[in-house]
């Protein structure tokens, strides 16, 4: 979905879903085929994937009103100029360029059907209206994403049982992601339903809330997004700052007790410390702040009973707390780091559809303009050098691209809330490799 939001051309999807499902349905005999050709065998080793993502790339490009780099009028538009006052009194010869007044133009009383008036294929403002929905959707659909990651970390601690990790990381880390960016997204969505045509200027500026929100705590913003703002703000801030050292302290402070309540019950029985077990708690505290497993060395080896560490690494309290300081550090920036990183996905939809548009206008519209037989032959050579520009940098160049993007933004701003690789080395589930090593578990 994320590829399709950077691809959304129902064009561009179709043309790659049909190569996709063309693979699909000869691959029996492409494997017969046994091709040496490496790109080729990437694409088809990918035919399912590239197959979703060209379906998603029509669902978004339908609902972006976007086909190579045109609109479907199949709703008509909800826009209606003639009701605009002294527009059905003016002398039209050509083209025109009128500036409509929503307020009398527009049927505000339901939304589109589906997607977006096909009107804003035509309208000159049409950029800043896609780019200011492209750009708050990219923040949406990115503190979704990162929220999601979080929740997931969740499962991990409860399979491990690290009840700890939930209090000291997972409970600070959805209120600091909730109250800071959860809140823009909340925002966003007011400020959608909220508004009208009537009263769009006085809607305030949602990045300049957002910072005002912090640079100037506990003032009065200035013009108000909704009732309560003045006093909601400043609770959401503080909880913010309280979740930086919840993150921070409370674990290694845990582990810290745990360790003195170990040593403490040694000496009370007159018996020395065994060194053994008070390393294999340093060990456990080590699992503890890189959430692998207590037992497991920080390269993922097996380390039974921290004997690996007996005389070379006692319990070492610094050592925690740089690890746990570089951890809610890695959180606190990559919030916002990464919740910035999501604008790819707006600038790539950008790219994508300037880059269409400019296809069409330079390319296939000259040879439509012309006329007579000239006219005929124009088209038949416009249109085929159109379609292969169209397929050579659109799908291939513009397509990678996105594809990359989008895998980066799995890889980094997503797994990175509950990804570490430790443990076993994945292995996807194969038929194969249960018919070549029947035995193996």
């Amino acid at each position: 979905f994320l590829f399709a939001v950077m691809f959304g051309d129902s064009g561009h999807g179709l043309i790659m879903t049909m190569f996709a499902f063309l693979l699909i349905l000869k691959e029996n005999q492409i494997q017969a085929a046994k091709s040496k050709n490496e790109i080729f065998l990437m694409f088809f080793g990918g035919r399912y994937l590239i197959f979703l993502m060209g379906l998603f790339s029509i669902y978004t490009g339908l609902m972006y009103n976007d086909v190579f780099s045109k609109a479907l009028n199949v709703f008509g538009s909800s826009w209606n100029v003639a009701n605009q006052p002294g527009v059905v009194d003016q002398d039209f010869t050509g083209f025109v360029d009128i500036q409509i007044n929503p307020q009398y133009t527009f049927d505000g009383n339901h939304p589109y059907p589906f997607g977006f008036d096909p009107i804003w294929q035509v309208a000159e403002n049409k950029l800043l209206f896609m780019n200011s929905f492209k750009m708050k959707f990219s923040v949406v659909a990115g503190v979704i994403h990162m929220m999601f990651g979080v929740w997931l970390s969740l499962f991990n601690h409860m399979y491990f049982k690290k009840y700890l990790n939930v209090i000291a990381e997972f409970i600070p880390q959805v209120l600091f992601l909730g109250c800071l960016f959860g809140y823009l997204v909340f925002m966003i969505f007011y400020k959608w339903f909220a508004f009208t045509a009537n009263d769009a200027g006085d809607a305030p500026n949602l990045l300049t809330t957002l910072i005002d929100m912090f640079m100037s705590f506990g003032s009065t913003p200035d013009p108000l997004l909704f009732s309560g703002q003045a006093v909601i703000q400043p609770i959401l801030v503080v909880i913010v700052a309280i979740c930086v050292p919840w993150m921070l302290l409370l674990k290694p402070a845990v582990i810290y007790f745990r360790h003195k309540k170990t040593q403490s019950q040694a000496y009370e029985v007159n018996k020395p410390v065994d060194k053994r077990k008070v390393n294999s708690e340093t060990d456990e505290s080590r699992a503890l702040i890189s959430d692998g497993e207590p037992g497991t060395s920080s390269d993922g080896s097996d380390s039974p009973n921290g004997s690996e560490f007996a005389d070379d690494e006692p319990f070492n309290f610094g050592e925690i707390m740089i690890l746990q300081c570089i951890h809610t550090i890695e959180f606190c920036l990559g919030c916002i780091s990464h919740t910035a990183s999501y604008l790819r996905l707006w600038a790539l939809s950008l790219a994508h559809a300037e880059l269409s548009e400019v296809l069409w206008q330079m390319v296939f519209q000259t040879g439509l303009k012309m006329q007579g037989a000239m006219g005929v032959v124009a088209i038949v050579l416009t249109f085929a050098f159109w379609a292969v520009l169209t397929i050579a940098i659109l799908l291939l160049m513009e397509g990678l691209s996105a594809f990359l993007h989008a895998l980066r933004l799995h890889w980094v701003e997503f797994q990175s809330k509950f990804y570490h690789g430790d443990g076993y080395q994945f292995q996807p589930f194969t038929f194969q490799k249960i018919m070549e090593n029947p035995f193996d578990e």
